[in-house]
């Protein structure tokens, strides 16, 4: 019999363990502490940096809902530190000294989450095991095939709405895009994009349906497992239930979410966001008429200056320490702030076309260390949104924004950075059809 994935709530034996020691160790969010919940993250976050930097320095108090203390590292020296020492800040949410204090119904539960037997949520030789497993089948993936997929759905998609002269990108195209080249990746079926966006929407965004998200999410995690065991294909779902070491139905759906949720809305943000700025930047308007060449110059400074995580949870300190100045308690959460430190002015001067920017893996987009996002998965990610990027301005000649671009507007959330919408307009074409 195989065992079921724990709902989001729950806590492992190991966080029970844990929590009565650090019941009295548990720290007060300190004065002046910035609560991390508010709209300056999605309205005005390069002046919100700027801020925090003058009055707190590289590593920030910040509060999250309930007044839940935790530091947010937003500097780039403080940030590789962290992520490069997982024995000092290991990624053990079993250590965190705040579980006494969070309820069970807590939003931010799926994205800090509790020990559980996935790649993203184990440390050490257990880690290392279920790495093995998830870049093996992370380098089964075809790349012409994605593309080729990727192409097809995106052609798809703009006979939707290429005769209207109008579309609203994000929902009608990035997103959908993403999920259902990446539910091809995975093994899902085209019909189960729709609510594997809700669901997962819901839990990246932390609100009052982050729970729900979560476990409808699971949910369908669950189903594909289920499936593969019966029909193999070449995907990846089938790729992990065939890797030689054993490993149960839960840690593939684990797994499975881990992949999922950090491939959907991060990569779907990737190209609203690349679209975003070369619909609003003139350095990129060559692109907009038929050439190429800026595309990847784009999407290069997205991951710079307009990441689409810009904040992840989180590491735990295993003892007593500092950083930057501050003492850091055993137990006490950090929370990585990826767009901070790639701002961090300390390191390189925006624009300057210094050393680190023109680097494409000096920025902290994809994370740093031994938790980084796996490079095939990267690659992965680049291919959906390049050839979307592609498609899209191929497809739809003269593509400009239909409205004003102060009037744009940020997903409510610190966590990750996207649009809610990005309104075109653009000449109409016909289909292409036969997709």
């Amino acid at each position: 019999m195989t065992s079921q994935p724990r709902p989001a709530g729950s806590a492992s034996a190991h966080t029970a363990d844990r929590c009565p020691a650090h019941a009295s160790n548990a720290t007060a969010a300190p004065p002046g502490a910035v609560p991390l919940m508010g709209p300056r993250f999605h309205t005005d976050l390069e002046a919100l940096h700027r801020d925090m930097r003058r009055d707190h320095g590289p590593v920030v108090p910040v509060t999250l809902p309930g007044n839940v203390p935790a530091w947010l590292v937003i500097g780039y020296r403080e940030l590789l530190r962290v992520t490069g020492d997982p024995l000092l800040f290991p990624r053990d949410q079993g250590l965190w000294n705040q579980w006494p204090n969070v309820p069970e119904d807590w939003p931010l539960r799926p994205m800090i989450g509790t020990p559980q037997p996935s790649v993203y949520f184990t440390v050490g030789e257990e880690h290392r095991r279920h790495l093995a497993m998830v870049q093996d089948a992370l380098e089964s993936v075809d790349h012409i095939e994605v593309r080729r997929t990727t192409e097809e759905i995106a052609d798809r998609l703009i006979d939707g709405f290429c005769g209207t002269g109008e579309a609203e990108i994000i929902s009608g195209y990035a997103r959908p895009l993403t999920i259902l080249a990446l539910a091809r990746v995975l093994g899902f079926a085209d019909s189960e994009g729709p609510a594997l966006i809700r669901s997962l929407s819901d839990m990246c965004d932390g609100g009052p349906d982050a729970l729900q998200g979560f476990q409808d999410a699971l949910a369908a995690m669950s189903r594909l497992v289920a499936r593969v065991h019966h029909t193999a294909g070449a995907d990846m779902a089938s790729a992990m239930t065939a890797h030689p070491a054993p490993f149960t139905d839960e840690e593939y759906v684990l797994n499975l979410m881990a992949l999922t949720s950090a491939g959907f809305l991060p990569t779907s943000d990737w190209l609203g966001n690349s679209v975003r700025l070369m619909l609003t930047d003139d350095r990129f308007a060559a692109s907009l008429t038929g050439g190429r060449h800026s595309i990847p110059e784009a999407m290069n400074e997205v991951l710079w200056e307009d990441t689409p995580t810009q904040i992840l949870a989180g590491r735990w300190a295993a003892r007593d320490t500092r950083l930057a100045g501050r003492h850091i308690a055993k137990g006490d959460m950090l929370l990585l702030g990826l767009a901070g430190a790639n701002a961090d002015p300390d390191a390189h001067t925006p624009h300057s076309g210094d050393g680190l920017r023109n680097n494409n893996f000096a920025h902290f987009a994809f994370s740093h260390g031994e938790y980084q996002c796996p490079f095939p998965a990267q690659e992965i990610a680049e291919i959906l949104a390049r050839t979307g990027i592609e498609v899209l301005l191929d497809r739809l000649p003269g593509i400009e924004l239909a409205v004003p671009a102060q009037a744009l507007a940020r997903r409510p959330s610190p966590f990750l950075r996207g649009m809610t919408v990005l309104p075109v307009r653009f000449e109409t074409t016909p289909p292409h059809g036969g997709h």
